[in-house]
């Protein structure tokens, strides 16, 4: 049974706690629901799932019933405590749904009115894709096909948390299997596992950590190596000495485009002509929701939108954008799945010599932008004219980065 907004069942008809908590699971797998957050309030239990991105609110729960719900979840996960309400937790469970195998991360936080508890839900047969799915053009699709051929470099994937780094990360690990090499990973969590990939789980509390396994590796002979996250200066430093002895290294970096990516690294206090010498290329990312194909409709571009895209001249106009409506394919969001828009900064000869003179790294955009790479913005000009997302969609997502 799946509910709408408003209609689990309340407290009178006395439903079984496992069956309310199974029909709430089953409902955010049924809307694509990312995530599920149990939100204490004062009086009530808040319910919201985050659908391509947004946060929807669900219902609202008597407050009665939130102690029960947090502890039949921390059961669930078979390693959590539901005596302890004072400490953040973290646990993970398998659950079926749907002939799919999802599984659950949990993970509570102590608030002011109670334990708040959000689930993330990961369907690899919806969320493990390949670089053909992940909004790619053609010929960025084809220089990053090139780039994870070469022998060894560092290659970045980077972006705010919630922009796909993840994802696009596992498209080049699928791309990556069907080649005739060793590949060994370094991930906390691992998040999908692949057949044929060396995949090892960070254990901080044994100490096996990132630089440790990274050491460790070296030693086992792989033609390509994975490190989820660079979180601190020991193991950027270890990425970029490993990517100059033979190893093409990927990995992932908050930072919000390709400069503050060298401008986050030198804060690790990586000295600047070992990115030159190291970095292949660094990959920029934002999710943008994808339009409904069923019901999205021709609109105008707005003023606002005129001047925030740069669009000067009517010829850049021709293509009318589109606008979501909703329907019973969308749940009336008008929105259906996300998309990436991605700018592919390879570093030349040229900006390896300006990364070692240090120059400022405002000069190293304006030099890629004059070979052609496209940025973030105007990846999004290509999906809005397209009929992909919205103008709105692109400049919430890229106007602060692009510019």
């Amino acid at each position: 049974m799946v509910f709408d907004k408003g209609s689990f069942p309340p407290a009178s008809h006395k439903a079984p706690l496992i069956e309310l908590v199974s029909q709430l699971l089953q409902q955010a797998h049924e809307k694509r629901a990312s995530d599920i957050h149990l939100e204490p309030l004062e009086k009530e239990l808040r319910i919201r799932f985050r659908i391509d991105g947004v946060l929807n609110e669900v219902q609202r729960l008597p407050k009665k019933l939130e102690r029960a719900i947090i502890s039949r979840l921390k059961m669930m996960t078979g390693s959590m405590n539901i005596a302890e309400r004072r400490l953040p937790q973290d646990g993970r469970f398998p659950l079926k749904l749907n002939n799919h195998l999802i599984d659950v991360r949990a993970a509570t936080m102590p608030t002011t009115h109670g334990e708040s508890m959000v689930l993330r839900l990961l369907d690899p047969a919806s969320h493990l894709l390949g670089l053909s799915q992940l909004g790619l053009e053609a010929d960025d699709q084809q220089t990053l096909q090139h780039l994870l051929q070469q022998p060894d470099g560092l290659l970045l994937i980077t972006g705010p948390t919630g922009s796909g780094k993840t994802t696009t990360l596992y498209g080049c690990m699928k791309e990556l299997q069907q080649t005739a090499c060793k590949i060994i990973t370094v991930e906390d969590p691992i998040e999908y596992r692949l057949a044929g990939i060396n995949q090892v789980q960070v254990k901080e509390e044994i100490g096996l950590t990132f630089p440790i396994v990274l050491r460790a590796m070296l030693r086992q002979a792989p033609n390509k190596i994975v490190v989820g996250e660079i979180r601190d200066q020991e193991t950027a430093n270890m990425a970029i000495t490993a990517s100059l002895t033979g190893h093409l290294i990927l990995s992932t970096l908050h930072a919000n485009d390709a400069a503050s990516t060298m401008a986050r690294l030198q804060e690790m206090r990586v000295a600047p002509f070992m990115i030159a010498s190291g970095v292949r290329a660094i990959i920029a990312q934002r999710l943008v929701r994808r339009l409904c194909p069923h019901c999205k409709e021709p609109t105008t571009w707005s003023n606002y939108e005129k001047k925030a895209l740069g669009l000067k001249d009517h010829s850049n106009c021709d293509s009318p954008p589109m606008k979501p409506v909703g329907c019973s394919q969308c749940h009336k969001k008008g929105f259906h799945g996300r998309i990436g828009l991605f700018e592919i900064f390879i570093l030349n000869e040229e900006i390896r010599r300006h990364l070692q003179n240090q120059q400022p790294f405002s000069l190293l955009q304006r030099h890629a932008r004059a070979q052609g790479i496209r940025s973030l913005l105007d990846d999004g000009m290509l999906k809005i004219k397209a009929g992909l997302t919205t103008a709105q969609e692109v400049i919430s997502n890229t106007l602060f980065y692009s510019h």
